[in-house]
């Protein structure tokens, strides 16, 4: 029997549950969160969907009673405030950050075996955060960010190719933030034909614009942070650790000396499987994008300084 907590019944975590539910990834699902019926409540409206989708998971919805998530497998941690329009990832820190600590210490209170998945932001600095607050071993801990940009990359290259998202090849690393992120145009490929070979190269220039901004596009528009995508992607990283499908995804994971950066956590290729992230695979970088990475992990890092106070 497999349980998954998300805690956070906000848009992302509610949407997060509602894939974990409906793809059946897990046996239990809990959904937890601070305000009072809310978390039931989603989880009630999620549910009366059982008989007409054929669904066998069990949800339930919680109120900040950390109990009911005992003997967890996967905890994903969606807790915080959202962005709104304007707003970086960055400028959510200071709130976030004691929110987040306090969810990790309560989560890993009642299953201490648990593999955390953090989507909260700003994700990569709250990542490193839960590594600091709970002593871990770094592959129990994944940021969900790359899989989210990775996705959107997929996404705006097959607005490109005209092709089937599913056929689309493409992955992002780097921090996960509108200006640090990193799309691997150079790897990006068409059914293992490399797109370069299929659009001009300043085309392939406004995808990989398009998908840095794509979070922020999405807020402008919402008026709030994405959350269908957002959670999708924490249901696939959740899948992959439980299934143990040994699936390369990028994600948030804590460096120690690979790519040249040690100390942070920031998007890279990840092997994932039922003990967590079970490979860092580092992709061989041409000297542009080493200085990009360089230069995005420095910008995580001075983003990972204004957590002094919340350690």
């Amino acid at each position: 029997m497999s349980k998954v907590t998300v805690v956070g019944a906000g848009n992302v975590g509610a949407t997060c549950a509602d894939v974990l539910v409906k793809q059946g990834i897990a046996d239990e699902v809990v959904l937890l969160d601070i305000k009072e019926g809310v978390a039931e409540g989603k989880a009630m409206d999620i549910m009366q969907t059982a008989n007409i989708l054929n669904i066998n998971t069990r949800l339930v919805g919680i109120t900040n009673d950390y109990e009911m998530t005992a003997g967890s497998d996967v905890v994903v941690i969606t807790s915080g405030i959202p962005r709104k329009p304007g707003m970086t990832r960055e400028e959510l820190i200071g709130v976030n950050a004691g929110i987040v600590k306090s969810v990790t210490d309560q989560l890993l209170k009642h299953s201490p075996n648990a593999i955390i998945v953090c989507i909260s932001n700003p994700m990569d600095t709250m990542t490193y955060l839960i590594h600091k607050v709970s002593g871990l071993p770094k592959n129990r801990i994944i940021g969900m960010g790359g899989a989210l940009d990775s996705a959107r990359f997929k996404y705006y290259l097959s607005l490109g190719l005209n092709a089937n998202p599913n056929e689309i090849e493409g992955i992002v690393i780097g921090g996960h933030g509108d200006t640090t992120m990193i799309p691997l145009v150079r790897y990006a490929a068409y059914r293992g034909v490399p797109a370069t070979n299929y659009l001009p190269a300043e085309q392939l220039a406004k995808i990989a614009a398009d998908t840095m901004v794509g979070g922020a596009t999405l807020t402008k528009l919402l008026g709030t942070s994405a959350w269908y995508a957002p959670g999708a992607a924490g249901a696939q990283v959740v899948k992959a650790v439980l299934h143990n499908e040994k699936k390369l995804i990028s994600c948030s994971a804590l460096l120690d000396g690979e790519y040249g950066e040690k100390d942070l956590c920031i998007g890279v290729p990840c092997i994932l499987g039922k003990d967590g992230i079970e490979k860092i695979v580092e992709f061989d970088l041409n000297d542009e994008e080493k200085d990009l990475f360089h230069k995005s992990a420095e910008a995580v890092h001075k983003t990972n300084a204004a957590l002094a106070g919340a350690l």
